[in-house]
This record gives structure tokens, C-alpha cells and sequence, in this order.
């Protein structure tokens, strides 16, 4: 049975699989050479990685000694915006802007392949049609008969603490992710936020993340 954040008990280990050095360019040019990981254990037998930017390990040593928290973002996984550039969503600016401000601090990008908030590609594309006829991006969930966010962190955490991560400061803008990290045992010191990323396209669904789950998204106001 897969264990998720709503159970009780410790999060189950995992550990190191494979460390590699892989080195980053964006199409607006910026490059960065992080130290990716993957691991053996996680509960959901997905292929997650994690990408440890900048100084990382002197950010980890420092706050296991009472000094600031490293900065990490888990990522969720979107083909559309990580790779083609769409604009329906955010997550591919997220992601870009995740990787820079990770690499100046210090810390880890967790990339978990949780594409549709959980749902899938297809599931998310067919999600993207209801959303054509009018329903938001939580209500064409509903309508495909699942969950409005499917995600579950407790792999972010087993990531985390394979790395020796036990406090964080959170790049995220989505209060869910906060809590189910708290639940699971790892120390938000605090929750930090990502910039807008607005386009006439999202905005529509930048609205619905932040009236239906509260994501703290400053939004210009529509008369």
C-alpha cells in the first residue's frame, strides 16, 4: 500500500541512487551546473530527481548547526511549461527563476514527476478542454472524476532528508506544500515567494490557484 502524508508514523528511508554532474543552459541563456541526484526507496516508485544548486552543501552544514535554512523548491513536473513553453501555466518561469535564485543561495530544486498536479499529461490535457468550455483548472479535475490536487510530498521529504536536509526555507507560492512538509518532519523555517509570472493566457488559471487554494499570488485586480 502507498504510504502518503496523511498517515501517521515516520516517512520511510531512502537513499542515494546515483549523483552526476549535469550542466544547465535556458533559452534566455543563463546557465547553471548543479549536482543531480536520484534515489532507490522512494514510496511511489517514480523516477524524481534532485537538483542541488550553488554552495549547497556548506547552505546544508550551515543550518544543521543553527544557521540559516537552505532554500529548496519542490517542483512539479509540467512538460507543457517546463519544456514547450506554454503559457497556460507558470511553472516553466517558476522553474527557471527557481534554478537562479536556488544557485545565488544555495539549496535544492526537488523535480517530482507529478505532472496535472497528479493527474497525468492526458489526463491534464483533457483537464485543459473542460477548461475551453469554461470550467477552471480545479473544477476540470473534479469533472474528470479526480482528486482537485492529487499531489502528495512524502517523496520530497524522503528526497530531503536522504540529503541531509532537515530545516528549509520554501520556495513556493502554494500553502499545501508547507503543510504536508511540516506533516512529514521536515522544519519550514519559512515560506518564501516566487514572482508573478503573468500572461494573458494564465491568468484565468493564476486566479483559480489563488481563490480556490490560497496561493499567495498578488493579482491585479479586475474591474
Amino acid at each position: 500500500m502507498m504510504y502518503t502524508s496523511s498517515e501517521l508514523g515516520p516517512v520511510p528511508p531512502a537513499a542515494i541512487r546515483t549523483q552526476v554532474t549535469v550542466p544547465l543552459r535556458f533559452p534566455d541563456g543563463y546557465t547553471a551546473v548543479p549536482r543531480v541526484f536520484s534515489f532507490d526507496g522512494l514510496v511511489d516508485g517514480r523516477e524524481h530527481i534532485a537538483l542541488a544548486l550553488g554552495d549547497w552543501e556548506r547552505a546544508i552544514d550551515r543550518s544543521l548547526v543553527g544557521g540559516p535554512a537552505p532554500l529548496v523548491r519542490p517542483h512539479s513536473e509540467c512538460l507543457t511549461g517546463d519544456v514547450f513553453g506554454s503559457e497556460r501555466c507558470d511553472c516553466g518561469p517558476q522553474l527557471r527563476e527557481a534554478v537562479e535564485r536556488i544557485a545565488d543561495a544555495g539549496g535544492i530544486l526537488l523535480y517530482l514527476r507529478q505532472e496535472g498536479r497528479g493527474i497525468g499529461l492526458y489526463a491534464k490535457l483533457d483537464a485543459y478542454a473542460l477548461q475551453d468550455g469554461g470550467l477552471d483548472t480545479y473544477e476540470a479535475n473534479l469533472a474528470l472524476g479526480r482528486g482537485e490536487d492529487e499531489r502528495d510530498y512524502t517523496v520530497a521529504a524522503q528526497m530531503l532528508t536522504a540529503l541531509g536536509v532537515e530545516r528549509v526555507a520554501l520556495l513556493t507560492n502554494n500553502p499545501d506544500k508547507t503543510a504536508q512538509l511540516e506533516r512529514l518532519g521536515i522544519k519550514v523555517e519559512e515560506q518564501v515567494r516566487t514572482r508573478l509570472h503573468l500572461s494573458e493566457a494564465n491568468l484565468r488559471y493564476l486566479t483559480a490557484k489563488a481563490g480556490r487554494s490560497a496561493h499567495t499570488l498578488d493579482l491585479p485586480r479586475v474591474d
